[in-house]
């Protein structure tokens, strides 16, 4: 049994194309691929865990994904991830449904670029708008040129938000008998709006439709479908699998009550019922109710604020790369012209280097958000680490030229620059590089040394020793976010965007620091060029 009728949230399988569902749970699947052939959808694939789903997703493209979050063998999440981090399937419409209730891992999803959430217990008619919007706008992997996410979207949640807030909760009563019906109806209605259903059928009409209650009174004993029968129905079906039910019942043998509560019942109530027990233990359960009939609307709000930030992210990088732009062509056109003085045309080419290291850091923003988040995709090239090395040397004992510092560049004996190579991409080694040599400059003391050494693989091994020692409270996390010490100005992302960097490139880093020794040193390792 599906919900009610889809009105003007219906599409059709032209909008669509194929869309594939992901659930391990079989009876949910039948339920969603139901709801979407109401949809006019015609091509729906199923996968039961997220490893089939990526196995389906490369040999079929669909045009969208609804996906359960928690699956065995692959979950939710991490298919999105995959999903993210392919080029050929990073723009795919992609939708989680999920009870999920942490908001830590709501931001997690959100980071990753999903494209919509949606909470269980849904409605049919949810279902179709949230999917006429996947399909419609752009998907939450997208580079941001524009973002649809505001139209008919916050129309919808802004109607979902304003029908929470004028309304009560609804509960609904299940018994055969009139009496009890009454007596239950009439203790609750100065609480709930009250729903009455005297057989199982009529429950389950009212528990599948697209107004389902927030909490369910279930009587066991019924003609036709008894209260067991439909507790297991009401747990097979998204719109209806995550209401709470309270069993109220003449029955009240150790088996009927493990029987019930091994169906997900929150309570055991025995008649003849006490009332005043009854309603406070109804009364304490609201709270739990009132809360998570906001999730769909809290998830809507941070995913919309994402997604803004991110916009503001991309129009703030988009517009300060136009003026720089503009300054190192104005410094290049200037250096043209050779009667200028060499002073002048020594400032002219630093002002062009600065312009371009800031639009070098803009860019590398862009590319450290999508190693943050999955989306990354490297294109590995061959690389020569010992080039990149000695260029950073130069520059950096020009700028450290006060602090006297010995910086040295060594490579293995008989082998030359041009031989070290390894795989990855240049401009992220020399990004990761450079903020971790301009790290032990900074750590070093004055007339210190800073020594790095190069070491032929695969894997070719970079370390970078420097006099000091990191304070023993961040040894255990200096790659971490945001970790810094003794650096006034200091921002704490320059180790971690390095970690993330050469982790892109497949590679690994490390730290170790001797106070014996009284240094520090930097382990990288990448992989040989192919």
């Amino acid at each position: 049994m599906t919900g009610g009728g889809l009105g003007e949230a219906s599409v059709t399988s032209d909008d669509l194309g194929s869309v594939l569902v992901v659930d391990d749970f079989n009876a949910m699947r039948k339920v969603m691929v139901n709801q979407l052939r109401q949809l006019g959808v015609q091509t729906i694939l199923e996968a039961s865990n997220g490893e089939d789903a990526w196995q389906i997703i490369q040999r079929e493209s669909p045009s969208l994904v609804l996906s359960d979050w928690h699956m065995p063998v692959m979950d939710g999440y991490e298919l999105l991830l995959r999903v993210r981090a392919a080029a050929d399937t990073r723009n795919l419409p992609f939708i989680i449904v999920t009870a999920e209730g942490e908001r830590r891992r709501i931001m997690q999803a959100i980071a990753a670029g999903v494209t919509d959430l949606i909470v269980k217990p849904y409605t049919a008619a949810r279902l179709a708008a949230r999917v006429r919007r996947a399909v419609g706008g752009s998907p939450g992997a997208a580079e941001h040129e524009s973002n649809g996410y505001a139209g008919e979207d916050t129309t919808e949640a802004r109607a979902d938000a304003l029908a929470a807030a004028e309304k009560r909760a609804t509960l609904l009563v299940v018994d055969d008998a009139e009496d009890n019906l009454a007596l239950l109806a009439g203790l609750f209605r100065d609480t709930f709006q009250v729903k009455i259903a005297n057989s199982g059928e009529r429950a389950l009409h009212i528990c599948q439709s697209d107004t389902p209650p927030d909490i369910v009174l279930l009587d066991i004993m019924m003609p036709g479908m008894d209260g067991f029968e439909v507790a297991e129905a009401i747990r097979s079906h998204p719109s209806s699998e995550h209401i709470p039910i309270i069993f109220v019942t003449a029955l009240g043998d150790d088996a009927t009550r493990l029987r019930a509560l091994g169906l997900g019942a929150i309570d055991f109530v025995t008649k003849p019922i006490d009332p005043l027990t009854l309603q406070l233990r109804v009364k304490n359960f609201l709270r739990y109710i009132e809360l998570h009939r906001g999730l769909q609307q809290d998830y809507d709000t941070m995913l919309q604020a994402a997604r803004l930030r991110e916009d503001v992210d991309y129009i703030t990088r988009h517009d300060i790369k136009g003026p720089l732009s503009g300054v190192a062509l104005l410094a290049q056109g200037l250096l043209d012209d050779s009667s200028l003085p060499d002073g002048v045309r020594a400032q002219l080419g630093l002002i062009e280097a600065s312009a371009l290291a800031a639009m070098d850091l803009i860019n590398l923003s862009a590319e450290v958000y999508k190693i943050e988040t999955g989306r990354f995709t490297l294109q590995a090239r061959e690389i020569y680490p010992a080039k990149l090395l000695q260029r950073l040397i130069d520059v950096l004992s020009n700028t450290f030229s006060a602090k006297a510092l010995s910086l040295g560049l060594k490579l293995p004996e008989g082998v030359s620059a041009a031989q070290l190579r390894a795989s990855g991409d240049p401009a992220l080694l020399y990004s990761a590089l450079q903020n971790l040599l301009k790290n032990a400059c900074e750590a070093a003391p004055a007339g210190g040394q800073v020594v790095v050494e190069i070491e032929a693989g695969p894997p070719l091994r970079i370390s970078i020793r420097n006099d000091g020692v990191v304070p023993a409270d961040i040894r255990q996390r200096f790659f971490e976010k945001f970790v810094t010490a003794g650096k006034r100005d200091g921002t704490g992302l320059g180790t971690y965007s390095a970690r993330l960097l050469i982790e892109a490139q497949h590679g690994q880093i490390r730290m170790s620091t001797s106070d014996a020794e009284q240094a520090t040193t930097i382990t990288i390792e990448l992989p040989g060029a192919v």
